[in-house]
Parts: C-alpha cells; structure tokens; sequence
C-alpha cells in the first residue's frame, strides 16, 4: 500500500485550492492535506524563505499565481539564496490560476457554451488570464454564469458576486487535469513534480 504523504497546502484563494486538491487527486498518489493556508502573494513571497527552513519538518505544496513576467519562477527562487529543500513545492501558475482553469478548452467552451476557438491554445501565453476568462463569460448564453462570473455594473470589484464559486464548480465536475495539460506547460510541470514526487524522512535535510 502506497505511504500517506501529508502536506500542508498554501494557496491565494477558494479557487487555487480547488485547483490544488483536483491536481493532487488526479496524481492518484496517497497526498493528505493536513491544513490549508490562504496567504496573498506579498505574504508568500516574504515568507518563503522560512517555509523552506520548515519543509525539514513539513512537506508543504505552494501554489501562487506568477503574474507578471519579471516575477518568473527563477528569480523567486534565487531570492531563497540557499537550495529550495526538497519537502518544498514552490509552484507557478503561469500567469494566473485562470489559465489553468481555461486550459481544459474543450470543457471550458462547454461550460460557457461559446465556440472552441475563442480559447487559445496556449493559455500560458495570455497576459491577463482572469481579464480574458470575464471577457470570455460575457458572452455566455447562460445567464446565471455572467451574473456569477462578470462584474455587476457600477462595482467596484474585479470579478462577480460567486466568481470563485462558480469556477471551482467548473473545476470539480468538468475540467481534467491532463486534458488542461496539453494547452498549458506551466500546469503540466507542475503536474509531473506531483506526480513523480516523494517525501524525504521528515528532519533531514
């Protein structure tokens, strides 16, 4: 019988941790999470350093949006000035989670009932990734979709009232983790790590 690996998740928000827990699932490995941090980017990035030095007594899945392209995976990693421990995984979604999400292009045009080819098909390579999801919901036909994705009118949010709800909806029951994959690299890396990864003996180094 394959060993429990129990880990803590860190995450940006409702939506990551979907993502997260469908990935690990779909890994078909014994990943047990433990406990679940929501920190935004800023806090993670500030404490990093310090869950490295943790990962010897922890392992602890990391997952945050990249966002722009001078905050590339190697230059965070640099800003540890010391081996990222290997009970570490420090991921990227390249440049949001959004892409990820919108990589299982097929289910995703389903979902919004709009055609295949309004999808790229690299969706790493969109710069705005949840800009380009709203634009994408806006021409849903289902009603209830814009009115939970899109931002009401004279709002000052960015997203709409179950933005987060709505597309973990989506991730639980429609989108596929390898599909998602054949449209997004950063999403497939981070897949593979997951899947071929083992825990070293807690306290080692």
């Amino acid at each position: 019988m394959q060993s429990v690996c129990r880990m803590v998740l860190i995450v940006e928000d409702s939506l990551s941790e979907t993502v997260a827990k469908k990935i690990l699932a779909e890994t078909n490995k014994n990943y047990e999470i433990v406990n679940t941090l929501f920190w935004d980017k800023n806090k993670i990035q500030n404490k990093i350093k310090d869950i490295n030095k943790s990962a010897k007594g922890h392992v602890f899945f990391v997952l945050t949006d990249q966002d722009t392209d001078d905050n590339c995976p190697p230059v965070e990693m640099e800003k540890l000035n010391e081996p990222i421990h290997h009970n570490l995984l420090y991921r990227f979604a390249v440049m949001e989670i959004e892409s990820w999400v919108l990589a299982h292009r097929k289910a995703f045009s389903n979902f919004l009932s709009i055609p295949l080819n309004k999808i790229p098909s690299d969706t790493d390579a969109i710069l705005k990734p949840k800009e380009s999801l709203i634009e994408l919901a806006k021409r849903s036909r289902s009603t209830r979709i814009r009115k939970d994705i899109v931002p009401q009118d004279n709002s000052t949010s960015r997203v709409g009232p179950d933005y987060n709800g709505r597309l973990g909806e989506f991730v639980i029951k429609h989108w596929d983790v390898n599909s998602a994959c054949q449209s997004s690299a950063s999403l497939k890396r981070t897949f593979a790590k997951l899947k071929s990864f083992t825990a070293k003996p807690i306290g080692s180094d």
